[in-house]
Parts: structure tokens; sequence; C-alpha cells
């Protein structure tokens, strides 16, 4: 599991990264809410951990900007403040738990190991609709109204990682990183592989959505006939 906690006190982010490093999760740290937005938006992280309170760009802004991104990650709000507004207020910008400081690290991982076991909110009913196609991660299919093609394990992660960020480039690391894990060696020439095939079978079923190469930058998808769907 892969976490992002964006925590601007040194000595909270060290002890959680550490307990969460301990519990066999990959953690990576933003200590302001600018810098934190932008590992955000990559979507590559299972659970976000946000404080409240940080320089630059606080946690309700930070989760405003992520939640009008179109990232669905779930996210864990750490907050100072107990006032029954400010939870409300968190969860209403698509806040999925909090925790009011101080916590005990055993609730926040209990947290953060329920929400990493939540389906996306994407895959209601099974499917992912964007663009003229469907995909269906559990029976690895794609399609595009009657026309059908099976995909691999990989190729459908993949996909899927494209779709929670259409529109916008993701990095060849990035994708490595969802879909083969953090500890994982897995090659740019692997991705590269599996994005060729995704190609062909969208070409194969007439799709006129497509995956862009961004030099420098990696892979956009491109929907075509109508817009992506994040509640399909």
């Amino acid at each position: 599991m892969r976490i992002l906690l964006i925590e601007d006190e040194k000595y909270i982010a060290s002890a959680v990264a550490e307990r969460l490093k301990k519990d066999r999760c990959a953690v990576d740290l933003a200590l302001d809410g600018d810098y934190g937005l932008d590992c955000a938006l990559t979507g590559i992280y299972d659970v976000v951990i946000l404080d409240v309170m940080l320089p630059k760009k606080d946690g309700f802004a930070v989760l405003k900007e992520l939640r009008a991104g179109g990232v669905t990650t779930p996210v864990i709000l750490l907050t100072a403040k107990s006032e029954v507004a400010d939870r409300v207020r968190g969860l209403n910008l698509g806040a999925d738990d909090y925790l009011v400081k101080p916590f005990h690290m055993d609730e926040l991982l209990a947290r953060v190991r329920a929400l990493s076991r939540r389906p996306p909110e994407f895959h209601q009913g099974g499917a992912l609709a964007c663009g003229d196609i469907e995909l269906d991660p559990r029976a690895l299919t794609l399609r595009r109204g009657t026309s059908a093609a099976a995909l691999t394990p990989k190729e459908a992660q993949i996909l899927e990682v494209l779709v929670a960020r259409r529109e916008t480039a993701v990095s060849k690391d990035a994708i490595i990183e969802k879909v083969w894990g953090y500890d994982v060696d897995a090659e740019d020439n692997n991705v590269e592989k599996h994005v060729s095939s995704l190609r062909k079978k969208l070409a194969r079923i007439g799709s006129e959505t497509s995956i862009h190469t961004v030099r420098g930058a990696g892979y956009r998808l491109i929907a075509g006939a109508r817009q992506c769907n994040s509640e399909s």
C-alpha cells in the first residue's frame, strides 16, 4: 500500500511515517499544501493522510482541488480542531474520514486499512465508463457498444490509472508504482509494451478514445465521442 502523508509538523510526520512503514506501507511525505496537492494529483496513492493546518495551501483547499481534479483517492483529514463545523466542512469537500489530534497511532492505521479496502467510487456496478469505452477491471473486458476486447490484468490496471487521471499526463514512473508496486523493479519498457497492446485493442473495437504519448511527461488518455463519467 502506498500512502501520501501531507503534514507540516515534522515530529508528527516522522512518527506517522515510521509507524506506517513498519506496517509495510510505502510513504511519501509532503510538508506543505502546494507540494502535497501536486503529489496527490498523480492518483498513484491508495490513501492520502491530509493535515488541515498547512503552509502555502490549507488542507481544505488541497482537498477541494483534489476532488475538482477528478482524483477519488480516499482522504483522511487530520485536524487539531474539534468543532463540528470543521468536520462537516471536510466531509462535504470530499474527505472520507477524519481524526482529531492528538490521535492514537493504532486508530490511524485501522482507518487507513479500512479505506484501502474500500472499492473506488467509479467501480459502481463493476464498470468504468470513459468517452465511448467501458472498462470492467474485474471481468478484464474493454467494450465499445457491442464490440469487446479481453484485457490482461496489467492492461486493465494501466487503463484504470489513465481513466482516473483522464485528460492529464501520467508518468511511466507513476504507472509503475501504481500497477507493479513501489518495491518492484519494473522498467519503462514494461509500460510501453502494455500501452502498445491497449492501443491496438482500442483500435480493434473501433474506439475514438486514444492513449497519447506526451514527450517527457508520460501518457494521456483522450476520451472520444462522450465525456468520461466517473460515476458509471
